[in-house]
């Protein structure tokens, strides 16, 4: 116990990187290898975002591709919570549901499988990164077709000025981050 308050505490913004016009000109790029390369961060994260989990009432959780599916998946092992997947457009097998949204430079379209949960299930959206709210708003929606309940969703990183947050409020997301640039 003593050792997870100590993880908890650490520094987690020193381990995230900026990478300024990636993946194209105007973008900064918060890359998060760094800390999933230092095994006592990735562990502190994990533990504050299972903190950060305690402030909703959900049955499972939804990772969204790809950075999300690292921090969901650890977050799934650690509170022992069902684990569903938010891909891209045709890398799950059928039967599906589909959505659309914008990112901060781009459109693009998740699917989740449609007959993985029981109806009416109450998910806890996790990604790494929040940015306009698009991908997160499009959980949601997915959720919604499947006939299951997107109660909130945790991030690792918030990106302030992107609006993210006022967008997740305007759809009725809770959401909470455990850093924000």
């Amino acid at each position: 116990m003593v050792l997870q308050i100590i993880f908890y505490f650490m520094d987690l913004k020193k381990h995230i990187q900026a990478i300024v016009d990636f993946p194209k000109k105007g973008i900064v790029f918060r890359d998060i290898s760094p800390l999933l390369n230092d095994p006592k961060a990735f562990e502190s994260m994990i533990i504050a975002m299972a903190k950060l989990s305690e402030n909703f009432q959900y049955t499972h959780l939804l990772a969204v591709e790809s950075r999300g599916f690292i921090i969901a998946s650890a977050l799934a092992f650690y509170l022992k919570k069902p684990l569903m997947l938010a891909r891209k457009a045709g890398k799950l097998p059928p039967p599906t549901v589909k959505e659309s949204y914008g990112l901060e430079y781009g459109n693009d379209q998740l699917e989740i499988k449609e007959n993985l949960v029981e109806r009416g299930s109450k998910f806890l959206i996790i990604d790494d990164v929040l940015a306009t709210g698009g991908t997160i708003i499009a959980c949601q929606k997915l959720l919604k077709k499947i006939n299951c309940q997107a109660l909130g969703a945790i991030v690792l990183v918030e990106l302030n000025d992107l609006n993210g947050y006022k967008n997740l409020q305007e759809n009725n997301i809770k959401f909470k981050s455990l850093l924000n640039f």
